[in-house]
């Protein structure tokens, strides 16, 4: 009895070992999760659309703005004049315009006695000239007026103003990044899955996020998978050939996919920040999907 019991407690210990050396085979190689995976968020560079010195900056570092807000204003004062300058010149064009107009209307009515035709056609060219430097004026207000709305620059999107290292006074030019803004609306996580894996993975599966800061998971689902990714063994070698490099027959490492996948729900007190490192599982039993694999190329 004693051998007996020997036996089946050895065979115990060596159908738990192999149990628990499949689950972790099934686990660490066939489980649909990744741990290279980061979050991302799209960054709106800020630069002003006319120039100036900065007099007025209304966030400060790592704070929250939403759409619209007012980030910093440029110097108004040069433009405040050529919106006036712009007035007036629309004014002055307006007076030549009816001028003009007048002129050729007045022309038009007298008889070839008084006035020639060609005089006349002079005076309808002369008016339509008018009329189209009235009409260039009344534009240059108008982008009077655009620069003028431009000195203010406001938030294009939500999010948080990051590494901000604009202060009062320093000039603006055309086009100079002065500040980053990350779009609080573009979180999400990118997640490479190596190819063994993918079989789980379709548009709209539902995943858990695990921040390595530690803390609650995240919801999410998977919002895109990639179609392609580079291949490093078909560069442009002499002559345009292949230049592909050697690699052992008995070696075969698993691609990773780039995925995208769309955060649900952040869990109150969790901080989420772009580039922080994160694990993604997919949610549900991976031996569901190992198996039906299986089976499937099996009768295939």
């Amino acid at each position: 009895m004693k051998a007996l019991a020997r036996v089946v407690a050895t065979l115990l210990i060596v159908a738990a070992g192999g149990l628990g050396a499949y689950e972790l085979w099934n686990y660490y190689m066939l489980s649909p999760w990744t741990r290279d995976a980061r979050v991302r968020a799209d960054v709106v560079t800020i630069a002003p659309d006319v120039a100036g010195f900065v007099t007025d900056l209304r966030v400060r570092d790592n704070q929250v703005v939403h759409k619209g807000d007012v980030l910093f204003v440029v110097d108004r004062a040069r433009y405040e004049l050529a919106v006036a300058t712009a007035q007036a010149n629309v004014a002055g064009r307006h007076a030549e315009m009816v001028m003009r107009e007048s002129d050729a209307n007045r022309r038009k009515k007298l008889t070839n006695l008084a006035i020639s035709d060609e005089n006349k056609e002079d005076s309808q060219h002369v008016a339509a000239s008018a009329l189209a430097a009235y009409q260039q004026a009344v534009a240059d207000l108008s982008t009077a007026k655009l620069n003028l709305e431009r000195t203010v620059v406001r938030a294009p999107v939500n999010g948080f103003v990051t590494n901000l290292g604009l202060v009062v006074g320093q000039y603006a030019a055309v086009g100079t990044q002065l500040l980053a803004l990350i779009d609080s609306d573009s979180y999400r996580v990118e997640g490479y899955f190596e190819e063994t894996k993918m079989p789980s993975l379709k548009p709209g599966v539902r995943v858990e996020i695990h921040l390595m800061s530690g803390g609650p998971a995240l919801q999410g689902h998977v919002e895109g998978i990639s179609r392609g990714i580079t291949d490093r063994d078909n560069p442009n070698g002499p002559q345009l050939l292949a230049n592909v490099t050697p690699t052992f027959e008995w070696v075969r490492l698993a691609q990773r996919i780039p995925t995208r996948i769309h955060i649900d729900n952040v869990p109150d007190g969790v901080l989420v920040s772009s580039g922080m490192t994160c694990t993604v599982v997919v949610t549900g039993q991976s031996r569901e999907w190992w198996i039906a694999s299986v089976v499937r190329d099996r009768f295939r």
